[in-house]
């Protein structure tokens, strides 16, 4: 089979065609959806299981309906080859328009993307997601927060509850070291891919990990932190006025852990 020509960055498709006026009014229109975000390399994902089981139970959740993986997956599959590549940042949406009896699936394909590996500093916001465990697009609060946080010259805002508990970033996931253990926050937030990978991953490299609760005043306890999203992992240098020593062995003994989870074709 011939590899088509590259299609313009970014790219999409709406149920394996590509988008048209119509399809396009869907997420203008339509903001209730769902999706996941995920980093292809040569056709394959990291955690495809996980992603699939993310998107059938949203869609279950959100429109009383499954979403079959085998029908995700080839969707991707034929987004990539409709763009051109085999390397890829991608997007998967679910969205269910009024009247339609199957859930719209969009996929968006980006370039490549990772995630910088400098010492992020993140200011801490009051605010939590409601129904954290559903990735959805058009976050408001989020992004106004992720906003504020960069204005003020931070990489990314942690998000806490009214008692100081914090939860998760505004795109990632956050863990801790404590000497002993990486611990994630134990609080509602969205469960991320990487997140769940390193869990699984963790202690067949040495590396124990647990879920505690954590606070804005118990951040002294730790020595440093961390965050995860679907680009990668990347050390935290200052959460607020608290500072973090930037763990070198640690990132690399996580690093090799997320590198040993394996990759699976689309």
């Amino acid at each position: 089979m011939t590899t088509p020509p590259p299609s313009p960055s970014p790219y999409a498709e709406f149920d394996g065609h590509p988008a048209t006026e119509a399809d396009l009014r869907i997420p203008a229109f339509l903001g209730y959806g769902h999706f996941t975000a995920m980093q292809v390399r040569d056709g394959k994902v990291r955690g495809l299981a996980l992603h699939l089981a993310r998107l059938d139970a949203a869609n279950q959740e959100l429109f009383e309906r499954g979403l079959a993986g085998a029908r995700v997956r080839e969707l991707i599959r034929h987004a990539l080859e409709s763009a051109g590549v085999r390397d890829a940042s991608v997007r998967v949406h679910g969205y269910l328009p009024p009247g339609d009896a199957e859930t719209t699936v969009m996929v968006t394909v980006r370039g490549p993307a990772r995630k910088s590996a400098a010492p992020h500093g993140l200011m801490s916001v009051p605010y939590a997601r409601t129904a954290p465990h559903i990735k959805r697009p058009g976050e408001f609060g989020q992004t106004y927060y992720a906003q504020l946080a960069a204005r003020a010259g931070f990489d990314e805002a942690l998000l806490t509850l009214p008692d100081g508990a914090v939860t998760e970033g505004a795109i990632t996931n956050i863990g801790f070291w404590d000497g002993t253990s990486v611990v994630w926050p134990d609080a509602p937030c969205l469960l991320g891919i990487t997140m769940a990978l390193l869990e699984r991953e963790l202690p067949a490299a040495g590396l124990a990990s647990v879920r505690r609760p954590v606070t804005l005043d118990g951040l002294g306890a730790f020595r440093s932190a961390f965050l995860t999203n679907s680009q990668g992992i990347a050390p935290v240098g200052r959460i607020d006025d608290t500072e973090f020593a930037v763990d070198e062995e640690l990132m690399k003994r996580i690093g090799q852990a997320y590198d040993g989870a394996r990759w699976d074709t689309i």
